[in-house]
């Protein structure tokens, strides 16, 4: 039977989650700059996601990464975590320390005073572990929008944590990035459109009509 987009969209049920919007992770000195580069082209999308999601009373939640300078609970268990913290040893690029520019989250997003952010310090989705599930329920959601990076671990991980969670997702195409971009495009068609609601950051704004100002 077909999903109800319309009914999945309720702003009601609905949370925006963004992943790693980063000065950090998108940023001119970020510690994998192609996959910056793809993400920066597709900003202008998340932002119109997490706007129109502000406007129409949706929560937004920014799922963070942190990493302390001396890199104390942080896993060490597979390549990726090896590569960052290379690069982040690595001269002119930036390291994601709590409270630093470039574990901030960008500028473009920014986090307004009804946002909610919930950092991590190791793992490799915004679900597991880190407060995001319960956080979730109890603001009411039901459907998981995701925003953000990267479709080739992160995103990929939040859409199948929270579908095994019980909870829907909608996925808005344009508004993720991952590295390259054929790759992404092809996870998206033959993997998490199986698991989510396919849409788009121009779509999305049309089912979520802004609140009246109080």
């Amino acid at each position: 039977m077909p999903l109800d987009l319309r009914a999945l969209l309720e702003p009601s049920r609905c949370a925006v989650v963004t992943s790693e919007l980063q000065n950090g992770v998108i940023g001119e000195s970020a510690l994998f700059p192609e996959l910056a580069r793809l993400a920066r082209r597709r900003l202008p999308a998340m932002v119109r996601v997490v706007d129109a999601a502000r406007a129409a009373g949706v929560p937004v939640i920014h799922a963070t990464v942190h990493r302390r300078a001396d890199a104390r609970g942080a896993n060490t268990n597979a390549r990726l975590f090896g590569a960052a913290l290379k690069a982040a040893r690595s001269e002119g690029f930036e390291d994601l320390l709590p409270g630093s520019r470039a574990a901030a989250v960008v500028d473009e997003v920014g986090v307004a005073d009804t946002d909610i952010e919930l950092p991590r310090f190791h793992g490799l989705g915004p679900m597991y572990d880190s407060g995001l599930a319960a956080v979730l329920r109890n603001l009411g959601a039901r459907t998981v929008v995701p925003v953000g990076l990267s479709v080739n671990v992160a995103i990929t991980n939040l859409v199948m944590d929270a579908v095994n969670a019980g909870f829907d997702v909608v996925l808005p195409r344009d508004a993720v990035a991952g590295v390259p971009g054929e790759y992404t495009e092809a996870v998206i068609d033959n993997t998490l459109a199986v698991l989510a609601v396919v849409t788009t950051s121009t779509e999305l704004p049309k089912l979520w009509p802004a609140q009246p100002p109080s």
